[in-house]
């Protein structure tokens, strides 16, 4: 019998040329925007004054969002019944209205990387706001027309770092068709929709008087990519050379960030504690993902040296990640630019801000207006869990326009009739004023969370050691 291997002492390998190339994007936000005070509207008409909704209500002004991306205005019917809506209906609003959009962010996708359905060999999917059998996955796949037989994967239970965990898995099962000379064209779709969720959320602040500010952050969105790996056919330009890949889960920590099941939805579990531990893990994963890349230029080897594509959670988030790092708002700004104007779409967010980056008028705010040609993914979900990547953008790449037709439009929810006017187009704003303002509400809210959690405890400040040991996937 052969001795076992000491995989202690076998060198740690790295990542090679995986060639593996992002080569369409698409994004699809529904047509209505959420303000503020729509939130102390339901509150008004919904629930009597009492001090964990005057704190809810409170933060609400402090978050440093503009507007929310919602399936609905604040006059949706399904946020106006005399009761939260049930899991059932909100399933259907999903499979209607949810999979029209996600079907809308993969045709622009694959307009992009100029596929049909039928090129399609993978599909990887996410969501944390639905969980019907068959899964979401399977409408998207019937509305786009695929046919031919796919493996399919439908990911759960990992919130807010869906978006890049999917991107690793579809990266791995590209990586298997490589090693058998199989071709890889993976669809990736990400879909939350968690502005109905208000209802219940609500209900919640005012029977326990807890302050839940989920509802405070979070939108709607239906996210897309395709990832190849070159196998089969000449692909377009990329627009994202994928070059390696990170996961790690904070020892206990699972109390801390969370979405509970409930016969109502999902209870958002989001404790005062999250800015500190995400901005503490985030320093040894980048370490770490370093030493596995080889060939990176000798002025990409801290993180200010790159741009950063993170997933906007929170302005304390955004801010407690520049200061771990030493990187400034500017190296941020597709961060801030989509938090601000659209919220935390939980999983689907991060390839809006891939998305967002890559458009011309973000890189005129690039740090000392110089576009970085690497760039750091990063999202924390659930457990606390972090994904990061690095991926080497194409400065050079154009991006295809996608011509919306009727067939390519998600259709208005027959359960909201009515066409709201807080819609906002995509016109570039003055990034830094509006950043500045992101930070210093998010001080802010620093100082009301405080005010309302004094009592949770301090983790270490260092999770080296905890970290210690953990290896890539």
């Amino acid at each position: 019998m052969a001795a076992t291997q000491n995989t202690q002492d076998a060198p740690k390998r790295q990542f090679g040329d995986l060639n593996l190339s992002i080569t369409g994007l698409g994004t699809e936000y529904p047509p209505w925007m959420l303000s503020p005070p729509d939130l102390d509207t339901l509150c008004s008409r919904h629930y009597p004054d009492s001090p964990a909704i005057e704190k809810v209500r409170a933060i609400n002004r402090f978050t440093g969002i503009d507007t929310r991306s919602a399936i609905g205005t604040v006059d949706h019917p399904m946020a106006n019944m005399d009761r939260a809506p049930t899991i059932d209906e909100l399933c259907k609003v999903f499979l209607k209205d949810g999979v029209a959009l996600a079907v809308a962010a993969a045709r622009k996708a694959l307009h992009e990387a100029q596929l049909s359905p039928s090129d399609i060999t993978h599909v990887v999917s996410t969501t944390c706001t639905n969980s019907a059998n068959p899964g979401f996955d399977h409408y998207v796949c019937k509305g786009l027309g695929i046919t031919q037989p796919v493996e399919k994967v439908l990911l759960h239970g990992i919130g807010c770092s869906g978006g890049l965990a999917s991107l690793r898995t579809a990266a791995n099962l590209a990586l298997g068709s490589t090693f058998l000379g199989r071709k890889a064209r993976v669809l990736v779709v990400c879909l939350e929709i968690s502005s109905l969720l208000v209802r219940s959320e609500l209900d919640s602040v005012q029977e326990s008087q807890d302050t839940r500010i989920g509802i405070t952050l979070f939108s709607d969105c239906a996210s897309a990519v395709v990832l190849s790996n070159g196998i089969g056919g000449e692909d377009p330009e990329s627009v994202y050379q994928l070059l390696g890949w990170d996961h790690r889960m904070i020892p206990d920590t699972e109390q801390d960030l969370g979405f509970d099941v409930h016969p109502l939805g999902w209870k958002v579990v989001l404790s005062p504690r999250v800015p500190k531990l995400t901005g503490a893990v985030v320093a040894p994963t980048f370490e770490d993902i370093m030493k596995t890349i080889p060939n990176l230029p000798s002025d990409y080897q801290k993180a200010a040296d790159f741009d950063w594509a993170l997933h906007p959670g929170g302005a304390t988030i955004l801010t407690g990640v520049e200061r771990a790092m030493s990187i400034t708002p500017e190296h941020m700004r597709a961060s801030y630019d989509t938090y601000m104007n659209h919220g935390n779409s939980s999983s689907a967010t991060i390839f809006s801000v891939m998305d967002r980056l890559r458009q011309k008028e973000m890189d005129q705010y690039a740090p000392d207006g110089k576009v970085k040609d690497y760039v750091v993914g990063a999202a924390f979900g659930p457990g606390i869990a972090i994904e990061m990547c690095i991926m080497k953008r194409n400065i050079n790449h154009v991006q295809r326009t996608f011509v919306v037709t009727g067939e390519a439009t998600p259709p208005m929810s027959e359960t909201d009739p009515s066409v709201g006017d807080g819609s906002r187009s995509d016109s570039p704003v003055s990034v830094e004023v509006e950043i500045q303002s992101v930070k210093k509400q998010g001080e802010q809210l620093d100082e009301k969370l405080e005010e309302v959690h004094p009592e949770v405890p301090e983790q270490n400040d260092t999770l080296a050691e905890a970290l210690n040991g953990v290896e890539l996937d």
